[in-house]
């Protein structure tokens, strides 16, 4: 692997963890907890579904949905 690529994938990574830092601090949750629901660990209350979907800007349905039909 390139170091060009290797440098898009570390950053990929340091956008993705400043997302969810972010997300957190919205929420009032850890970076870990909200991690746990990305990862799909965890799942979140309904209403802190909504919130989420509310932050992102996209409709709720939208975040259960798109995990069930990972097949298209």
């Amino acid at each position: 692997m390139g170091k060009a690529k290797k440098q898009r994938i570390k950053i990929n990574r340091v956008i993705k963890m400043m997302e969810r830092l972010w997300l957190a601090e919205q929420l009032g949750k850890s970076y870990n907890m909200v991690k746990s629901y990305v990862q799909n660990r965890r799942q979140p209350s309904i209403e802190d579904l909504y919130k989420i979907a509310e932050l992102l800007k996209v409709d709720a349905r939208d975040l259960l949905t798109k995990s069930l039909n990972k097949n298209g």
